[in-house]
């Protein structure tokens, strides 16, 4: 009988609905409301009663590529043409956040795929790589991942060392990447690498390459359910053909972070709702004192402050969506919201947790998995600390960070 009980547990019913206090929905297009609910009820379907076991497993649930394949969470941006849902930015943001809605693991995975692997394929690279990747990457029958921090360049990637060499036919690669999410699983990488002038370029490098491998990472605390490694590049033979002609420099990979920093934005939105909405409902169920915890002043101040936070994070994203839209939207304006939104989600995260007590510890409530998970969004693409930097920068014109 324990054993159904636990089972029952894991099964947990997700009863979600979504938190706008704001009426953020009037703002939104009858598309955008039905994108946003079909992938609702796929996280619902396929992600929810099985997420907390994945996590405590640290295990990566290879099928759901293909699942998300199928319901467009792979470059929805992108253009119909090249197998993408040709959406706006707005329905990437409500995609991403319903998916980190229910783990920000499941929402590193597709939105590398989107963001920083499709996306540079589809705005740097020839014709010939686009018709090639694309499609497959869009369905899921191809998984991406993206190379640029090493091992010893993260907050300053202009250091890197990996780097190729013109052979004559083809380009020898040499150098690693570390924290890469999707690695140990990729098909092919995006990677990033100096020529021999010095110069930033984007190869496209596809598994069984002779000298690629892809040692996987093991013993996080978070982003448990993803799969996260290493590129390691031994006198790789890259085809000419698998670089990407579009642009170079340290420009082009910032232009694919913005993209991804953009969906990391609404996805931690989606985070906080999750964590306010299991704090809510539990704050309602829990009786200390003869009485529901929820009737008490300091539980109510925490649920106010999430909503509020909440409410703030969503307008500011709509915004933001609009302007990607009309393609005016800066890095600056994008790192502000992913730094905000991030920070918002962790400290909910936080303060869910005291709500939920000793409960919040356990697999039982999402909190302590969102809360986990958040500690690496809040320094990935860009830490907390460097987006600050990034707009002291813009407010002063002083670089403090070189």
């Amino acid at each position: 009988m324990a054993h159904t009980s636990e089972v029952q547990k894991s099964m947990k019913q997700d009863l979600f609905e979504g938190v706008d206090f704001y009426g953020v929905d009037d703002l939104l297009s009858e598309e955008h409301k039905l994108i946003r609910s079909s992938i609702r009820e796929f996280v619902k379907k396929e992600i929810s009663p099985y997420i907390e076991g994945w996590a405590q497993k640290a295990h990566f649930p290879y099928e759901i590529v293909k699942k998300f394949g199928d319901v467009g969470a792979f470059g929805p941006q992108i253009p119909a043409e090249y197998g993408g849902g040709g959406l706006d930015y707005i329905a990437y943001g409500l995609i991403m956040q319903e998916i980190e809605r229910g783990d920000s693991g499941m929402r590193s995975t597709a939105s590398v795929q989107g963001s920083l692997v499709m996306y540079p394929i589809y705005k740097f690279g020839s014709e010939e790589q686009k018709r090639k990747y694309l499609p497959k990457l869009a369905s899921g029958e191809m998984l991406g991942c993206f190379g640029l921090t090493e091992p010893d360049f993260g907050s300053n990637p202009s250091g890197m060392v990996t780097n190729f060499k013109d052979m004559g036919d083809h380009y020898l690669l040499n150098g690693a990447k570390m924290w890469i999410s999707n690695s140990p699983k990729a098909d092919i990488a995006v990677v990033w690498a100096k020529n021999e002038a010095g110069r930033i370029h984007g190869l496209i490098v596809e598994r069984g390459m002779e000298g690629f491998s892809t040692p996987e990472t093991h013993g996080k605390w978070s982003l448990r359910a993803s799969a996260t490694g290493e590129l390691v590049f031994d006198n790789v033979k890259v085809p000419k053909e698998n670089l990407l002609p579009g642009k170079n420099g340290l420009g082009a990979p910032m232009m694919c972070l913005d993209s991804a920093r953009y969906g990391i934005a609404w996805g931690a939105v989606g985070a906080a709702m999750d964590c306010y909405d299991s704090a809510r409902r539990y704050a309602m169920e829990r009786i200390q004192f003869d009485k529901p915890i929820g009737s008490f002043q300091l539980i109510q101040k925490k649920l106010a402050e999430m909503l509020t936070e909440i409410t703030k994070a969503q307008l500011l994203n709509w915004k933001l969506g609009l302007m990607m839209n009309e393609g005016k939207a800066t890095t600056v304006q994008i790192s502000m919201a992913k730094r905000n939104n991030v920070a918002m989600a962790l400290e909910i995260a936080r303060e869910a947790r005291q709500i939920h007590g000793g409960m919040g510890i356990t697999g039982e409530y999402p909190i302590m998995r969102h809360m986990m998970n958040l500690e690496s969004v809040v320094t990935y693409e860009g830490t907390h600390d460097i987006h600050l930097l990034i707009l002291g920068h813009e407010i002063t014109g002083i670089p403090a960070f070189k």
